[in-house]
């Protein structure tokens, strides 16, 4: 089951060109130009600091541009009011934090993805429709959660907690899905399970993904863009996204020429902290 929105081939989910995004009053992003056409799966890599979660704020509409020209989903950044809630509508995200009400069930959580489209009282007493339960029953159902519809959240394990953010976002119906670092916290077998999920689920809409473990990448992508320091240092197929280029990224004494950054030393850290 897929509720993601079905798009046509060929399109632009999001154009970034000469985009440069500021945070505390240092640019965070800075980047010359980047394309995600409709329905691709992309992963974002790089170190802590790099400006992968500051990307997904933008594309959301939730960070401003401080130069340059963003548009995503046919609209130019940065919005307000009514255009940026058509926008964020249109968007569903998996975050590392969930943000799911841990004393609601987990029927109820994915039942707040539909008040989006929800109007006047039935917003303010979360009223459902028997068709929109029906539907949060199928996303349950998807992710192999059906079984504990009415289970409060805070009851559940961290990979059913997971799911179940998986299953709300179906709910929303969206064209883009932005997932920052979905499998945070999760063992190995249940990070593969949740991102075989967030895969199939996204269906036919666009899907980009904030990944540290590079076994993972072939389960969420088809094309790897690497970040350093707010800037693009490769954008490549998955194929050619080899361990020694991943793993220069992390490396704060190694910035190829092809990186397009001088030697600007990265945050200290231990590669093994990111990478298996």
């Amino acid at each position: 089951m897929s509720a993601a929105a079905k798009v046509s081939p060929g399109g632009t989910a999001a154009r970034l060109e000469g985009v440069v995004c500021e945070v505390a009053g240092k640019a965070a992003i800075d980047i010359e130009a980047l394309r995600i056409a409709q329905g691709e799966r992309i992963a974002l890599v790089g170190p802590n600091g790099a400006g992968k979660s500051t990307l997904l704020r933008l594309l959301s509409g939730f960070a401003r541009p401080g130069r340059g020209e963003a548009v995503v989903l046919g609209r130019r950044l940065p919005l307000a009011g009514r255009e940026l809630r058509a926008l964020r509508g249109e968007i569903g995200q998996v975050l590392q934090g969930l943000h799911l009400v841990q004393r609601l069930s987990a029927l109820d959580n994915v039942l707040i993805g539909a008040l989006g489209r929800l109007a006047g009282w039935r917003t303010l007493a979360r009223c459902h429709r028997a068709q929109d339960i029906a539907e949060a029953e199928a996303a349950l159902r998807a992710v192999g959660l059906l079984a504990k519809a009415d289970c409060r959240v805070d009851r559940l394990s961290g990979g059913e907690r997971q799911k179940v953010a998986v299953a709300r976002m179906l709910m929303q119906r969206p064209r883009l899905i932005l997932a920052d670092e979905p499998t945070a916290a999760l063992d190995p077998r249940a990070a593969a399970e949740v991102c075989a999920l967030l895969a199939g689920a996204a269906g036919g809409a666009t899907l980009v993904s904030v990944v540290h473990n590079p076994s993972l990448l072939p389960l969420l992508a088809e094309r790897v863009v690497g970040l350093r320091q707010g800037r693009i240092a490769f954008d490549l197929p998955l194929a050619q996204a080899d361990d020694q280029r991943l793993l220069g990224l992390y490396r704060r004494d190694e910035v190829g020429p092809a990186d397009g950054l001088a030697h600007a030393p990265a945050r200290p850290r231990r590669i093994a902290a990111e990478m298996p």
